[in-house]
């Protein structure tokens, strides 16, 4: 299949298809509260940038290599490292004094942060389902459309997640953001030990 070559009528037909089908799916998932947990904490820019980058590449893999990819790495691999990540991030966040200043907070949160977002919403959607659906619409229509859509949809949804967060950020002490972000990121932790045990 050629990747960028298709007739414009189908490709915007296919791309909008998916996109509604992406979008539809990903609002309230786990990628979604990701990226409102760590803007309630961080400058949005990084996270933003940090999630689309993470989609982009995602769904480029889904697209070129199909419904193959989640066969890349063994599943509780992946699991693993998605349930370590998590716990890292919540046990930093539970650690965090009121006392600390916050402007160094925001200094040190561009790429460290964009970094964060990205490994967070790499490891956590890889063979997602939603990344499947990438990978199976991919191998039936324009890949290019496909990708396309599926990736604006991605976007969309960290965006409001964004927002959301941000709005958060103003009605909470940053202390109990730290608390309730924490306690996310652990509950996110533990959900995905429980399935790396299923699949063992």
């Amino acid at each position: 299949m050629d990747f960028f070559s298709a007739p414009l009528g189908p490709w915007l037909s296919s791309a909008g298809a998916t996109f509604l089908l992406i979008a539809l799916a990903e609002i309230g998932d786990k990628s979604q509260l990701v990226c409102m947990t760590l803007a309630a904490r961080h400058r949005p820019a990084p996270v933003i940038l940090g999630a689309i980058a993470a989609f982009a590449i995602l769904n480029l893999l889904a697209v070129v290599f199909g419904a193959a990819l989640a066969a890349w790495l063994p599943e509780w691999l992946v699991i693993l490292a998605v349930a370590l990540l998590f716990a890292a991030f919540g046990i930093s966040s539970l650690r965090y004094q009121e006392e600390s200043d916050d402007e160094s907070l925001e200094e040190k949160a561009g790429h460290s942060v964009f970094v964060t977002t990205f490994l967070l919403i790499f490891l956590a959607e890889f063979g997602d389902k939603t990344q499947i659906a990438v990978a199976g619409m991919g191998s039936t229509v324009a890949a290019s459309a496909v990708w396309s859509g599926a990736t604006l949809a991605l976007a969309g949804t960290s965006i409001l997640g964004v927002i959301a967060g941000r709005k958060l950020l103003h009605k909470l002490p940053l202390l109990w953001i730290h608390r309730i972000s924490g306690a996310f990121f652990l509950l996110l932790a533990a959900l995905a030990i429980a399935r790396l045990i299923q699949t063992l």
